[in-house]
């Protein structure tokens, strides 16, 4: 069954993300005299939440407030997120977050071989647009044919609708394309859109349960920098995750 398309979350998958995302998040707090403060414990367990206006709300809804506080806040969401975005954009513009180990190979790869590339992302549009350009440069629109991102679904995460959105727009059924999450709502989401999907952790998700991951993998690895174990533990051929040796373990998953 042939291989049309690779379909990548962002965040955490594409790159890890999340510390960049947590420290705009506390500027923002700062800038508005919250006084708020996201720990790195605190924006891990918030992270079960998708959704950065999701989170905010999450947190409003844990504080000691009167309903009138809790009510005035809950309209300041979109503000409090519009200034979070800006802050996250320029730091990310900065270059300061790269891509994961094995990313830019095996889109490369994947390109090279015909098979198309898009994202589905539950971030907003502009932070998806400065990763891709940051990392990527101006061969970012050439290499992702479909975005779909942000608020162009009504369910995010783990609901399908914005891997079914990409695979609508791709024009590809599930069965001819990958999944490539970080997270258990994004495996969650891919699965209920029937892909076969990859996962590669990061610290703000490697407690979470991948038991029903096609395949785990710490990273996508590189020949300069190899997976521990491989070949010879989830993978055959080499010590990193190639476009043909992807290929092949879905094909054979599936038949």
């Amino acid at each position: 069954m042939r291989l049309d398309a690779l379909i990548f979350d962002v965040d955490g998958t594409l790159a890890d993300t999340e510390e960049a995302h947590r420290t705009a998040f506390n500027l923002a707090f700062e800038q508005l005299g919250l006084g708020w403060k996201w720990t790195r414990a605190d924006y891990r367990r918030l992270l079960t939440t998708t959704g950065g206006k999701e989170r905010i709300a999450r947190h409003i809804a844990s504080l000691d407030l009167s309903e009138a506080d809790r009510a005035d806040l809950g309209t300041r969401i979109p503000q409090i997120h519009a200034i979070k975005t800006r802050l996250y954009s320029a730091v990310v513009r900065d270059g300061a977050v790269p891509l994961r180990t094995g990313v830019a190979r095996l889109l490369d790869e994947a390109a090279a071989a015909g098979c198309r590339l898009a994202i589905a992302s539950t971030t907003t549009a502009a932070n998806v647009d400065a990763l891709l350009h940051a990392t990527l440069g101006t061969r970012a629109l050439d290499l992702f044919g479909v975005i779909a991102c942000g608020d162009q679904v009504a369910a995010k995460k783990p609901a399908p609708d914005i891997y079914l959105l990409a695979m609508q727009h791709l024009g590809v059924r599930a069965e001819h394309a990958i999944a490539f999450e970080d997270s258990d709502n994004g495996l969650r989401a891919a699965h209920a859109a029937g892909l076969w999907t990859v996962v590669t952790p990061t610290y703000w998700s490697e407690d979470h349960d991948f038991s029903d991951a096609d395949l785990l993998l710490p990273h996508l690895g590189e020949p300069a920098i190899p997976l521990a174990g491989e070949p010879g533990g989830r993978l055959r051929e080499a010590a990193w995750l190639s476009f043909a040796e992807l290929s092949g373990l879905r094909e054979e998953a599936l038949s």
